[in-house]
């Protein structure tokens, strides 16, 4: 059996993750540090017996060491993320996304691991100039998150390259799914608006609800992520997303509709992101299975995942986004 080390497995895309991996004959040990992540997004693992969690920070050296010993591949998906909370304090978002990935990087180097897979962002094309939008477009972050995920990519690949290390990153574009993130930063559309909808509160929509996302089904993501690890699939880039585009209004619309409160549109905010994924269509068995409307529907299913959620109206959102309209200009 293969030893796989998932960083940050209780957050969102990590603990789907875990599961996943559990039923490939692998033995599997999360690390989460919970500063994100849930415990409660684990429970589906509790008695799961080649399954370890181990809570500790990317950055604990020592720990990590103990742990890399005995493993086979990697997946980094630990990372802090929100645009906001990443202008207000750099520092963090440095110190784990990317000083965090130099350390993981360099025990990878140290005890001989067979791959390496990170997830990266698409948050690092900025606004792109091209649509559906290639991994070869222009790099451009705009943000300290954007940026410090970038780094991390960055990291990832030179090492590879230096010490002969496989290398896969996946640039996902607006996951989306049950556990989806809810931290209390003003951050992704899908917790903003299913804590509005629970609490019968208008929906907060940006300009005016024209803007575009490729939202990407959970399912998707982890089938991903699972293909890329085939050993013949190595030292590549690929973006992974829906290869469709739909609108904010579009979304409200399948959401159940109801009242809407228009805010100001934001700087550094693209009008659209849309991944091409012909790359990844092209070098691997992987394909978009779960439609927008289906993945929807699923996530409808688990709502009640997110009463814990923040919930935010017009005011709220504009005391936590003045920095972002200070400096993102």
């Amino acid at each position: 059996m293969k030893n796989i080390v998932v960083t940050g497995c209780a957050g969102f895309i990590g603990s789907h993750l875990c599961e996943r991996l559990t039923n490939e004959n692998l033995n599997i040990v999360g690390l989460d540090n919970l500063s994100n992540g849930k415990i409660s997004n684990l429970k589906k693992l509790t008695n799961c017996k080649n399954f370890d969690f181990i809570e500790s920070d990317i950055n604990d050296e020592f720990k990590m060491k103990q742990i890399f010993k005995k493993s086979d591949i990697l997946f980094h998906l630990a990372a802090l993320a929100d645009i906001v909370p990443s202008i207000k304090n750099p520092d963090s978002y440095f110190s784990s996304n990317v000083l965090g990935t130099y350390n993981i990087m360099k025990l990878c180097k140290e005890h001989n691991l067979k791959k390496i897979i990170y997830a990266a962002s698409s948050s690092c094309y900025g606004i792109p100039k091209k649509y559906p939008t290639p991994e070869n477009a222009d790099i451009n972050p705009l943000y300290p998150y954007a940026l410090t995920k970038r780094l991390g990519e960055e990291i990832v690949i030179h090492f590879g390259k230096l010490f002969n290390i496989p290398t896969v990153s996946l640039r996902f574009f607006n996951v989306f799914g049950p556990r989806a993130r809810t931290s209390g930063a003003y951050g992704a559309v899908f917790g903003v608006f299913l804590a509005q909808k629970l609490a019968n509160k208008p929906f907060t929509v940006v300009g005016d609800g024209e803007q575009t996302r490729d939202f990407t089904y959970i399912d998707d993501v982890i089938n991903a992520l699972i293909e890329v690890m085939d050993q013949k699939i190595r030292n590549e880039i690929f973006n992974v997303g829906s290869g469709k585009t739909y609108s904010v209004n579009h979304l409200i619309k399948l959401l159940g509709g109801g009242k809407k409160i228009y805010i100001p549109k934001r700087p550094g905010e693209p009008d659209c992101t849309y991944a091409d994924i012909t790359k990844i269509l092209k070098k691997t068995k992987w394909k978009p299975l779960i439609t927008f409307e289906e993945g929807i529907e699923k996530l409808l299913e688990n709502i009640n995942d997110f009463q814990d959620a923040p919930l935010w109206d017009k005011k709220s959102i504009e005391n936590e986004t003045k920095d972002w309209f200070k400096y993102l200009t």
